[in-house]
């Protein structure tokens, strides 16, 4: 059997020293006959973590690093990590030691138990802040009630793939990725591992909250058409308001005749209709450019260099640069 770790970095210098350490003790003693691969994807840090992340794989033969030309997103990473591995059962997780190493044993009990998927789920996130947790479960509920009832919930992308499920998620090359939707999407037997999130052991989060709200976004409209059904909704509700007011207009010229005009509710009528028009048209705009993005056929990620890779992944939407000895070398994968 042989053991993929995927593990994306972003200016991770302080914390991938600490986390190599305890990865590489925890592979260690795993029982014989399970071979390791470890794969790092460089993404585009600008810090000293792609020197670091070089040296550890001329020390570490069991490491395949994979340097992005620029910083892709960490769900390209991830994507890429999948590409690369060729182990029998591929974990993806963080570098921030948030994802603990010490629970790959359990993990790979639950694969050979015949999970295509095992995800870990948190039962604690310490070291977050009160609105973080709640934020992060008000995510995941509108996820899985509007979106897809498959997700899990506190289910981040920590996770184990068979061999069967990374071919699936090989065959999903949406530009625009929500890999927990994905892989929800997929179908496949999922078992879920409780376990307690520890808090970063090093370094500054990578997902600030304006981070965590365009991945929200991205989240919802790569996954689902939810917001323009809440904005046909919506328009509804404004149409009904709208006839509700003309009874009333009728009334009181009609029955009343008291009718005199009314700025204050003749400007509120207006900022409401407006305002429905305006953001059912930024919501189509939103989608219309998602399809623009996806028809341009663009790679997901150029790789710049790597280490300890024999060969190339023969995956679909993939732009290789190995050494560029010469322009022969440039390689698109169609």
């Amino acid at each position: 059997m042989l053991l993929s770790v995927v593990i994306p970095l972003f200016n991770e210098e302080e914390a991938f020293p600490l986390m190599l350490k305890r990865l590489q003790a925890t592979l260690d003693q795993l029982e014989e006959g399970i071979r390791q691969e470890i794969v790092f994807i460089n993404d585009g840090s600008n810090d000293a973590t792609g020197r670091l992340l070089g040296e550890a794989a001329q020390k570490d033969t069991r490491i395949k690093a994979v340097h992005f030309s620029r910083n892709f997103g960490h769900q390209a990473a991830v994507t890429a990590g999948l590409d690369i591995a060729s182990g029998d059962a591929v974990v993806v997780m963080d570098a921030d030691l948030q994802d603990p190493p010490e629970l790959l044993p359990q993990m790979i009990e639950k694969f050979r138990e015949g999970y295509d998927i095992v995800s870990p789920q948190r039962i604690s996130r310490e070291g977050e802040t009160w609105f973080k947790k709640v934020t992060a479960q008000a995510f995941y509920s509108l996820m899985k009630t509007g979106v897809d009832k498959r997700l899990a919930s506190q289910v981040g992308d920590f996770r184990l793939y068979s061999r069967a499920a990374v071919l699936g998620m090989r065959g999903l090359r949406e530009r625009h990725r929500f890999l927990r939707g994905m892989v929800a999407w997929l179908g496949l037997k999922e078992a879920l591992v409780p376990f307690q999130r520890s808090a970063r052991v090093a370094g500054e989060t990578k997902y600030p909250l304006w981070k965590m709200v365009r991945f929200a976004w991205t989240a919802i409209t790569s996954s689902s058409a939810l917001p323009l059904r809440i904005t046909s909704f919506a328009g509804l509700i404004s149409m009904l308001g709208g006839f509700i007011y003309l009874g009333y207009i009728l009334y009181v010229t009609f029955v009343t005749q008291t009718t005199v005009p009314g700025w204050s509710s003749l400007a509120s009528l207006q900022v409401l209709f407006n305002g429905t028009i305006l953001l059912a048209i930024g919501l189509v705009g939103d989608y219309l450019a998602r399809v623009y993005e996806e028809a341009k056929d663009r790679p997901l990620y150029v790789v710049d260099k790597t280490s300890n890779l024999a060969e190339l992944p023969q995956v679909e939407g993939a732009l290789w640069l190995p050494e560029r000895k010469n322009p022969s070398d440039v390689r698109r994968v169609a």
